[in-house]
């Protein structure tokens, strides 16, 4: 038995022997075709992650909004900003009446429990999330024709709304709707991604949420050919609603 297992190990390492041998010979062709000698040793890097001057980069507070409002209108996003949450109100229910929205889901949040949706917007049933134990709550996302959030942080440099999860904030809410209603309070926009992150390396492991989900703009597929198609993976429009 002994004896048969190391003929068979023989075996191989003959066929990785082989198989190293024949990516030896792919790459040093491809050197010889570009005129340039094969690198052997992977090239030095003078620092790791992002430069020193990069983490101290940061626009003022009106740039951040003009900045992050381009960006997000960009990618096929809409973007406006509200002096409060009583326009923010509005600006949904007016909306929710522009589209005929028949079924809205919100997540179970405390700014959106004062908000008031359901007496602004009395033609659409409004549901919240994970509020019967009863429901299946992906199902009713499912068919929502809008999905209203408020946003943990937002980035401007990336346009990238960060939407965490938990059993009153379900990643469906902002998944499966038709619509993407998400608020963003300004103290919560900050400049660059990093400075969102860095709240999570802070919390520690046992403190992260359930899910982290980065939304910069409506849900963007292409297959091979670049065939763009909008909302196939998430809500085809998206409004990012600044409040302050």
């Amino acid at each position: 038995m002994a004896a048969r297992s190391k003929e068979h190990q023989a075996w191989l390492d003959g066929l990785d022997a082989e198989s190293r041998a024949k990516q030896t010979g792919f790459i040093d062709g491809i050197s010889a075709k570009l005129r340039r000698p094969r690198e052997i040793e992977p090239p030095a890097h003078p620092y790791r992650g992002a430069p020193d001057f990069w983490h101290t980069f940061e626009w003022p507070l009106e740039e951040r909004v003009a900045k992050f409002m381009d960006n997000f209108k960009a990618v096929g996003g809409h973007t406006v900003r509200l002096a409060n949450m009583e326009e923010a109100k509005s600006f949904i229910a007016g909306k929710a009446a522009e589209m005929s929205a028949k079924y809205v889901i919100r997540q179970n949040q405390p700014e959106l429990n004062e908000l008031g949706l359901e007496a602004a917007i009395p033609d659409a049933k409004i549901s919240v999330w994970n509020s019967d134990p009863e429901e299946y709550w992906k199902a009713r996302a499912a068919e929502a024709d809008f999905g209203v959030v408020v946003a943990d942080y937002a980035a401007a440099y990336t346009a990238s709304i960060t939407v965490t999860s938990s059993k009153d904030k379900g990643r469906s809410v902002s998944l499966l709707p038709t619509v993407l209603m998400a608020i963003i309070p300004i103290d919560r926009l900050h400049t660059r991604l990093g400075q969102v992150l860095i709240n999570f390396d802070q919390a520690g492991r046992a403190n992260l949420p359930a899910g982290i989900h980065f939304i910069s703009g409506p849900s963007r597929s292409a297959d091979i050919e670049n065939d763009l198609t909008i909302g196939v993976h998430g809500p085809g429009v998206v409004y990012a609603i600044i409040v302050g």
